[in-house]
């Protein structure tokens, strides 16, 4: 049986919101906590650490980061199944009735006063936080690079993702373009590009909110699960991300953009 929790968990987590570090780094699917209201959300509990209830090793891959660039870090605080922190709250994944084919009965015809409870008590202030920062920066003359970290299962629908870093981009490939040159430099690293996902705005919520819509320089991240379920296997993928990252933002000429 599942074991229901206890206590409700922080609807974010921030590290180092003074970092010298001149990127913010966002992780919008770093925990698969519930909220004690919610239990399980109806399914067992080991449903939750698969790749439906949370991006396994983003929240290593942004701490590793945050501590190498000296740089902010904000991270969810509850489950994707909960209330997805990088969709817009219209979308119906939003709060999913069913993901990769599991079905979520505490999600199934949620009435409109507890979505709405959900977005007050774990998508906007994390939300909240992450704009927060980035407002701080824009007033001091600090316009800050927004770094995105997600990870993705292996295998999706029977199709195994080759992948082991890929980059997702929309119109702005400013950073992008230069930290995928990098990352092709890694020997034996495969590297996605929009693969397999894209960066969407009328899908994605996270980066269009707080890099696009300010114009501001961002590379959103995927890692490949299998690549990263384990602490080594995050920090050894989130360093050769570092270095490309490093490269990529001395080529579009943000080079001091980690030690502002």
């Amino acid at each position: 049986m599942a074991t229901p929790p206890t206590a409700d968990p922080a609807p974010f987590a921030v590290l180092r919101e003074d970092g010298r570090a001149g990127i913010v780094i966002t992780c919008d699917h770093a925990s698969h906590a519930t909220p004690a209201a919610l239990g399980t959300l109806g399914i067992d509990e080991g449903q939750l650490l698969r790749h439906i209830g949370w991006d396994i090793g983003a929240a290593d891959i942004a701490l590793y980061l945050s501590a190498r660039f000296d740089a902010p870090a904000v991270l969810s605080g509850v489950s994707r199944l909960v209330i997805d922190c990088n969709r817009g709250l219209t979308d119906p994944t939003s709060i999913p009735e069913a993901s990769d084919g599991v079905t979520i009965p505490a999600n199934a015809r949620i009435g409109e006063a507890d979505r709405r409870q959900r977005q007050a008590n774990w998508f906007w202030p994390y939300h909240q936080a992450v704009e927060k920062i980035v407002q701080n920066r824009l007033a001091a003359g600090r316009p800050p690079v927004i770094v995105s970290v997600h990870s993705m299962t292996d295998r999706m629908r029977g199709q195994f993702r080759p992948w082991e870093i890929a980059l997702s981009s929309h119109e702005d490939r400013r950073l992008t373009d230069s930290v995928l040159a990098a990352l092709r430099e890694t020997p034996g690293l495969v590297v996605g590009d929009n693969e397999p996902y894209n960066l969407d705005p009328a899908e994605d919520y996270s980066t269009p909110a707080h890099a696009i819509r300010h114009g501001l320089h961002h590379v959103q991240v995927e890692f490949r699960q299998d690549c990263v379920a384990t602490r080594a296997g995050a920090e050894r993928y989130a360093a050769i991300f570092a270095g490309a990252l490093e490269a990529g933002l001395a080529a579009i000429g943000q080079g001091q953009a980690n030690h502002a």
